[in-house]
């Protein structure tokens, strides 16, 4: 008898269909060896070597392992493609004793990007061995935020307050939200015009036109400053003849979607979907390890963490077979189209992530999905066919309209789709605005010139998917790490997510990163943060020690550390002296910072224990922009149902609109 052991019980299952009497398959129910909770379990002196314990709750499952290994003929590991699988694979040669003489036992490892009868089958014939490079690349990894968790968190604890901790990725990540907050903060709104027309032919057809060029020049966004330079135009166009001046026609096409990876799976299943980076890498991995389908357990898509592009032959031919029997050859483009990958350290061994068999399409197993599980599918298998087809193609159409004196130029854009191709199955947002036949030179009336007011708006927030791309493209973080990156720094209440779905950093998080880029810019250094990914990469190829790389990194950061122990004065990080007086004892209050924000509390602490929470009071933002009805200055100001504009001079004059320029609600201005 053989034995398999995989990760998870649902994989154990679908994998179990697949073999014969002769293996049995069993879960080890995910990692079953860490490093110790109460003790920092890395001995510094000794090549940093880590100190692996089996926590409590894995104790029951290598227990049970342990029996099913001394009864079998071969172990055959067979957790997931990635170093996380390769790890848990060396764990358990560990943990089970698989390479000690008293317990030795043959053991092989096995790797499969799909759970299906054909790839397991195949992974079967050619079993490998462990790949030590793997296993070192994750232990670095491990051993790196370990050092950091436990040597800079206590002095988090003692320089600001106790229950704060650092993560070596995850405080790059809340930098990068503190520092688009305070270029919202910083933010000056500019004021800035458009104008617009309608404008008719001879014959009664109409043509929506935007002033696009003043004496052949573009105008720039910003270029109509005030409603003043706004009507100085509209006095120029007043008596104005105006013609078709260029009609330009092309065909354009709109290529087709490249297949998903990890981070563009997470941000399509924000966008598309409202899912959070963990719903969708939850959701991905049920369709991965198998769901019922037809009174069988089915792997729905390939393995869900990939930051690799690359298609496999088999699955191209599969989705050219569904192309031209389900949509015809029209939609097919010739030949199957391969991808390359541009993410840094991407494994090209893996796959994109696919449907398993593109034969099978999200209506043929709606009934044995769940809502949430039939979305994700759907769109996995709805982007990998949009990449084998052919581009959609679209009528543009661009119509110049110009004063007679050549002084102002007016421009229409139009757009048609002609041909759907990939859109056929992946819908993506396009312009879809069809203009009527005009010809040079055809004499046109303005029926209607219009000025509007318009406002700059500050940097948006990141939401989950903007934050991921950008990690993504600083390489920051790993498929494996996108979502825990996310859901860290939320659990740490560093970054709360606001009703729009947008991350804002709390005032814990932004004491906690002023901490960090002031006295550990290394810990928080993106470009640094980058080349310790590299790092790690470097050690997955075989291309550098482990022990080396720790040496670099830990030395410098634990000198440093001991030397802010006693240069930053806890008075200097986190306390605020206030006029307050305490109502016990009569001493003064201070603001003082807690985990979940700031709070009063007594200066005659430990002999006065008083502490109330702290008022808060936003001041309105001024903006640099006058009140068009009372000449008053105009600030920022928010309310429950968002932020708008107000005139500072309330409740003498209401005016109020929100930052889009549109008018605001009675609502906002009472309740700001």
């Amino acid at each position: 008898m053989n034995l398999i052991i995989v990760e998870s019980p649902t994989k154990a299952k679908t994998i179990s269909r697949f073999v014969g009497k002769d293996y049995i398959v069993k879960s080890s129910f995910g990692h079953i060896r860490d490093l110790p909770k109460s003790e920092l379990g890395i001995d510094i002196e000794d090549n940093y070597k880590p100190k692996y314990v089996i926590p409590t709750k894995a104790r029951k499952a290598v227990s049970a392992l342990k029996k099913d290994a001394a009864k079998a003929d071969k172990i055959i590991l067979a957790p997931d493609p990635d170093r996380e699988g390769e790890a848990i694979a060396w764990h358990l040669v560990k943990a089970l004793g698989l390479d000690e003489p008293k317990t030795k036992k043959e053991y092989e490892r096995i790797v499969f990007h799909e759970i299906t009868k054909s790839a397991v089958e195949a992974a079967l014939e050619k079993p490998g061995s462990i790949n030590a490079n793997l296993v070192d690349a994750q232990q670095a990894r491990r051993i790196l935020d370990r050092l950091v968790g436990y040597k800079l968190s206590p002095f988090l604890w003692k320089k600001i307050a106790r229950g704060l901790s650092a993560g070596r990725v995850q405080s790059v990540a809340v930098r990068l939200i503190v520092e688009r907050e305070e270029e919202i903060r910083a933010f000056k709104a500019e004021e800035y015009w458009s104008i617009s027309g309608i404008f008719e032919s001879d014959d009664k057809r109409n043509l929506e036109a935007d002033l696009s060029k003043i004496k052949g020049k573009i105008i720039d966004k910003l270029e109509i400053k005030n409603e003043k330079e706004a009507k100085d135009i509209l006095n120029n166009l007043s008596n104005a003849e105006y013609k078709i001046a260029s009609v330009e026609k092309k065909e354009t096409n709109k290529k087709p979607p490249t297949p998903f990876t990890t981070s563009s799976l997470q941000q399509a299943g924000a966008y598309k979907l409202g899912f959070s980076a963990k719903q969708t890498m939850m959701l991905a991995q049920q369709l991965y390890q198998g769901v019922e389908v037809g009174g069988e357990s089915v792997g729905l898509i390939t393995y869900m963490r990939t930051d690799s592009m690359n298609l496999s032959q088999q699955s191209v031919l599969a989705a050219k077979d569904v192309i031209l029997s389900e949509f015809g050859e029209k939609y097919y483009p010739g030949k199957p189209t391969f991808y390359k990958t541009r993410s840094k350290g991407a494994q090209e061994a893996h796959e994109a992530i696919r449907p398993t068999d593109p034969s099978r399409a999200p209506e043929s197993v709606k009934q044995y999905l769940d809502p949430r599980q039939y979305k994700l599918y759907d769109l996995i298998w709805g982007r990998f066919m949009a990449s084998q087809m052919r581009p959609a193609v679209f009528d543009r159409t661009a119509i110049g309209i110009e004063t007679k004196d050549k002084e102002y130029t007016f421009q229409a854009n139009g757009s048609v789709l002609k041909f759907d191709g990939f859109l056929r199955v992946y819908s993506i947002s396009f312009e879809d605005k069809e203009i009527a036949e005009f010809k040079k030179d055809e004499t046109m009336t303005a029926k209607e010139i219009k000025p509007e007011q318009h406002f700059t708006k500050p940097p948006a927030r990141f939401n989950e998917a903007s934050l991921i791309k950008v990690l993504e493209s600083h390489g920051i973080g790993r498929p494996s790490t996108y979502a825990p990156i996310i859901s860290t720094i939320q659990d740490r209440n560093y970054v709360i997510k606001n009703p729009s779905k947008q991350l804002e950093p709390t005032e814990v998080g932004e004491l906690v990163n002023k901490m960090l880029v002031e006295h550990f810019p290394r810990i928080v250094d993106i470009e640094f943060t980058s080349e310790m990914e590299e790092s790690l990469d470097d050690i997955a190829e075989g291309k550098k020690e482990w022990e080396p790389v720790m040496d670099a990194f830990y030395k410098p950061f634990i000198e440093n550390l001991e030397k802010k122990y006693e240069e930053v004065s806890k008075k200097e990080a986190a306390e605020e002296k206030t006029d307050i007086k305490c109502e016990k004892c009569s001493s003064g209050m201070i603001i003082k910072m807690g985990k979940y924000g700031k709070f009063l509390a007594c200066s005659n602490f430990p002999e006065c224990k008083n502490t109330k929470p702290l008022e808060k009071t936003e001041e309105p933002k001024p903006t640099g922009i006058k009140c068009e009805k009372c000449g008053g200055d105009m600030v920022e100001r928010k309310s429950r149902y968002g932020k708008f504009l107000a005139c500072s001079n309330y409740p003498k004059c209401k005016n109020a609109k929100s930052l889009n320029g549109k008018k605001s609600t009675k609502k906002d201005t009472e309740e700001s």
